[in-house]
């Protein structure tokens, strides 16, 4: 729900919204306590452990969705991936590990969970040329800046540099503004124009 409201301000009336909720689950880092999470989160360090299987399964419930709009008529190349956090690093993987081809990812205040997973060099998937969008807050107390350019640098080594941007917002924490929000907008409609 949080995001269905801010996505209300950049809507184009072409173009079909689905902010899925993540599950409940215990969460490691919150103590173990059940939150909204797509996966498990077991730290915040780069060499923290990662649930490779929860990271997994939240990728193929994510590729379950496109499939079906797939099945309703709209073509995976028609379709873009987003998230925040936790949802904008599943976007990332998804994206990277699909064999559908989509029309661009929206990487919010995030990282690429598995990151070493990856071969290093190109990826040769259907998504080798994919548009991405990553964005990020150079004040994000949770998700540090630092995540967000080693993850832009990553990215630029596996598909097609030209289509990586990369934005960062100053004093921004780990949110959003309204600025990010147009540079979005402006991302779909490049990417979705009207057929």
């Amino acid at each position: 729900h949080g995001w269905s409201e801010a996505l209300a301000g950049i809507k184009s009336p072409h173009v079909k919204y689905i902010c899925p909720h993540a599950p409940v689950m215990p969460v490691s880092l919150n103590m173990n306590m059940a939150m909204p999470s797509w996966f498990d989160i077991i730290g915040l360090s780069p060499d923290s452990q990662e649930d490779e299987a929860g990271i997994k399964q939240a990728a193929e419930n994510v590729k379950a969705l496109i499939d079906q709009e797939v099945k309703n008529g709209i073509p995976s190349h028609r379709i873009i991936l987003g998230g925040f956090s936790q949802g904008g690093a599943l976007s990332l993987y998804t994206a990277l590990t699909t064999q559908q081809k989509l029309a661009g990812v929206v990487a919010l205040s995030c990282w690429l969970p598995l990151r070493a997973s990856f071969p290093q060099g190109p990826i040769s998937g259907v998504n080798k040329e994919i548009a991405v969008l990553q964005c990020h807050g150079d004040c994000d107390p949770l998700v540090p800046l630092m995540f967000g350019s080693l993850t832009v640098e990553k990215l630029k080594s596996m598909i097609n540099p030209a289509n990586v941007t990369f934005r960062t917002y100053s004093g921004m924490m780990h949110s959003s503004c309204i600025e990010e929000m147009m540079d979005v907008k402006q991302f779909i409609d490049k990417h979705l124009p009207p057929v």
